[in-house]
């Protein structure tokens, strides 16, 4: 029986491996204004980031409409979909995974399995692919999910951020809690794992940042797969940030470079760095 994946534009995958695993990613609304765009497909990563820094308001986010999800599911069906695997950001980040549920609920012309990632940007992105690599290798839906809840026990995403500006302005932290001057000038990490989103350290300097970034992100220890995240960085700092995670790609790995979508970067913010990343064992 056929199996096909379904996720969200938050997964970050890059459409030329979404494509290559017939991955089909439904976009998330990005609100500007008064305008709302669809993530990827209405407004480029550039366009949004170059402009984020001058909006009046900040921007917002929304999930896809259910029927989105209906007339994704159902177009699949007719391509002969027997079974279909929706996987999607954490629930407790993002309605969009409830979106999805009803929109499943609508249509009767395929089976649909849905499954909280519990993860975002390429932490969703990795499972996702882990789950397309399962279907191509024609395990059937109770494996592929098996296999899913193990690795999101070992799926963490780290992020270091330029500042909590963005993250102030879109609700997620509180001002008082931080101060004026604290939150102008520090430098939070933050990890993901499990749908709980932990700030680890604040650090204020950008150097001082990145070294503990890096120790952090080497005390997962050996890693099974990894993903270099960015919110609008330069060229050079990319390049420079694939020398300094080096020693974290297992043998073999060719890591996905992947500039955040508008849907993250909203509330993120530029000149962010990060990794998402399996680990080889499970951490106690």
């Amino acid at each position: 029986m056929t199996i096909r994946i379904v996720t969200d534009s938050v997964c970050d995958i890059p459409k030329a491996t979404s494509e290559a695993f017939g991955i089909t990613v439904v976009p998330a609304y990005v609100n500007i204004g008064d305008e709302s765009y669809l993530d990827g497909v209405d407004l480029s990563r550039r366009q949004f980031y170059e402009g984020l820094p001058h909006y009046s308001t900040a921007p917002t986010t929304a999930a896809p409409a259910p029927g989105a999800f209906t007339e994704v599911y159902d177009r699949l069906a007719a391509e002969g979909a027997g079974q279909i695997l929706s996987i999607h950001v954490s629930s407790s980040l993002s309605g969009i995974l409830n979106a999805a549920r009803l929109g499943s609920e609508a249509t009767d012309s395929v089976e649909v399995q849905l499954f909280d990632s519990q993860q975002l940007t390429m932490g969703l992105g990795l499972l996702a692919i882990t789950a397309a690599e399962g279907a191509i290798a024609g395990q059937t839906m109770n494996e592929i999910v098996a296999t899913l809840n193990k690795r999101v026990e070992r799926t963490y995403v780290i992020g270091l951020l330029d500042t909590l500006e963005y993250l102030r302005r879109s609700g997620r932290v509180n001002w008082a809690t931080f101060g004026l001057g604290t939150l102008l000038h520090i430098k939070p990490l933050l990890r993901v794992h499990k749908s709980e989103v932990t700030m680890l350290e604040k650090v204020r300097t950008s150097k001082r940042a990145l070294i503990r970034f890096l120790e952090l992100a080497g005390e997962l220890g050996p890693l099974e797969n990894i993903a270099l995240l960015h919110t609008h960085v330069s060229q050079q700092c990319i390049q420079e940030f694939q020398q300094q995670t080096r020693f974290l790609v297992p043998e073999g790995i060719e890591p996905l470079i992947v500039e955040l979508t508008p849907a993250l970067g909203a509330h993120l913010g530029p000149n962010g760095l990060g990794i998402a990343c399996i680990t080889r064992n499970n951490i106690t």
